[in-house]
């Protein structure tokens, strides 16, 4: 149960204090930029099964890939992708987070 508050704690808590603080003046234009990051999720319908709560999603699916994760990083360098980047990392960072609970659990 703490695993999920966690994972899903930061998915959509951080999104919307990052948003709120750093944007005060666009938050919610800003919010819905950072939830977008979400979408990377999609990558999880080429796996299968598609969910696997058991399973750590960084470095197994593609959008997930370490790769991809240098690509969000580098992404955050420029003003017009920054905030795009933003709320890829923060996906990143709650995967990353569920990832080392559940190696915690093991």
């Amino acid at each position: 149960m703490a695993r999920e508050l966690v994972h899903y704690g930061i998915h959509l808590g951080l999104p919307v204090l990052v948003a709120f603080l750093a944007y005060p003046g666009k938050k919610w234009f800003a919010l819905a930029i950072l939830l977008a990051g979400m979408a990377i999720d999609l990558d999880h319908l080429l796996a299968s099964p598609v969910f696997d709560p058991n399973r750590c999603s960084i470095g197994f699916h593609p959008l997930h890939s370490y790769p991809a994760i240098a690509g969000y990083l580098l992404f955050l360098f420029f003003r017009k992708t920054r905030l795009v980047a933003l709320g890829l990392v923060i996906h990143i960072l709650a995967d990353g987070a569920d990832c080392l609970l559940l190696a915690m659990e093991a």
